[in-house]
């Protein structure tokens, strides 16, 4: 699969993965949907990623990621998919809480975004396992433990 992505740095961060993780990661969650895609990825810090989540979600707080899906007007197709703003503080606490590496933590998040913009969604049990179970095999194929279990799982 072709990918083209923008990946925008307005955090502070010392500790994020390279520009070759996020097209790695992207493309795995793409490939079985696009021969090509333009995503962007805006790696921001908890105000802004506050800001947007009130703003499109109503939610008055940071979140890992927020997926903004790209609609092509009638009668034109682009290959462009959408962007994701994806908050590295957040990230980064949710690996230390839930005992994971911050790498498969950010992986995941990819991932997740990823499968939002291609339509994907967990509001239903149904919609919810079948995104799990999409998200799970492909982190496994990377080499990563299922996200959705705990310590005590």
């Amino acid at each position: 699969m072709k990918l083209d992505l923008d990946l925008q740095v307005a955090t502070d961060s010392s500790s994020l993965p390279t520009q070759d993780d996020f097209v790695q990661w992207a493309s795995l969650a793409l490939t079985d949907y696009r021969s090509e895609a333009e995503l962007t990825i805006r790696l921001v810090d908890t105000t802004e990623s506050q800001q947007l989540n009130h703003q499109y979600r109503g939610k008055d707080k940071a979140t890992n990621v927020l997926s903004f899906p790209f609609e092509n007007p009638p009668g034109l197709t682009l290959p462009l998919i959408g962007d994701l703003v994806i908050c590295a503080a957040v990230v980064e606490q949710e690996a230390a809480e839930q005992g994971k590496t911050t790498q498969a933590h950010w992986a995941h998040m990819v991932i997740h975004g990823c499968l939002h913009l291609l339509g994907f969604d967990h509001i239903k049990d149904d919609e919810a396992n079948e995104m799990e179970q999409l998200e799970i095999a492909l982190l496994a194929t990377l080499g990563f433990n299922n996200p959705y279990l705990t310590d005590a799982e």
